[in-house]
């Protein structure tokens, strides 16, 4: 039986395509900022921001660390009153993004069920947002934290690299203290999702989007389909004879 079972969240436990949400996203998010940087900067900051977080793998600086110290770098603006006035738009604009999102029923039952198998279970998101983001986003896909006991949710609070570096995963496998061929790795995105956790050796199911149906490296995936069949397998005996 394997220990432990790794869920990626949009769009694979949350119907959320980033073509359509992060333009909205970030129409919220710009017109938020306004009250301290004009919007042709604002975005020209939080991108190289960003991209720093992004190339992180510092395991002595999170990536609200490298975040914060970079915008304030290219700002000047204080970063602990910036990372309030931010913390106030994901309480409260950002949860207006529902209403682009759709909810995938079969999400909850999987989690419950690898729950009930004694799997941990992990919340891997790319973790380039703050906890009250991610959070939202989980009781958008019916899975919110004060109703699931997961045994981690990944945020940019309590990483030190994002996808798709190998280095997101080995952390995620330390801080809950499983073997990477202990675990099975869930996700749509093949470069963030399957190639990174096949390469630090996880079992990995991946879920085709756009018309995909062959993956691009078989070697790289134990199983592809939908949640509704990953069920049906977690359900049978299917993660006890991976650990076998």
């Amino acid at each position: 039986m394997l220990k432990a079972v790794l869920f990626d969240l949009d769009d694979t436990l949350l119907g959320n395509h980033m073509d359509t949400f992060i333009p909205r996203y970030f129409a919220l998010l710009g017109q938020y900022a306004e009250a301290y940087l004009p919007r042709d900067k604002f975005f020209k900051a939080l991108k190289v921001a960003m991209q720093m977080m992004m190339a992180n793998t510092d395991a002595l600086l999170t990536n609200r660390d490298v975040f914060w110290q970079s915008f304030n770098e290219l700002t000047g603006l204080d970063a602990e009153e910036m990372e309030l006035f931010f913390d106030a738009f994901y309480r409260n604009e950002f949860l207006a993004l529902e209403s682009v999102v759709t909810r995938r029923e079969t999400a909850v039952s999987l989690i419950s069920l690898c729950q009930q198998k004694g799997c941990k279970v992990v919340i891997a998101t790319n973790p380039m947002f703050p906890l009250p983001a991610v959070e939202a986003r989980l009781r958008w896909a019916g899975l919110p934290v004060t109703e699931f006991d997961f045994d981690l949710v990944t945020s940019y609070e309590n990483m030190h690299a994002t996808k798709p570096h190998p280095a997101y995963y080995e952390e995620i496998l330390a801080r809950i203290e499983v073997a990477p061929d202990e675990v099975l790795m869930v996700g749509d995105d093949w470069e963030n999702d399957v190639e990174p956790a096949a390469a630090v050796g996880c079992f990995t199911y991946w879920l085709p989007m756009n018309g995909e149906t062959v993956p691009p490296d078989t070697s790289l995936v134990t199983k592809y389909g939908t949640l509704v069949e990953l069920y049906d397998l977690i359900d049978s005996c299917w993660l006890t004879e991976l650990a076998a």
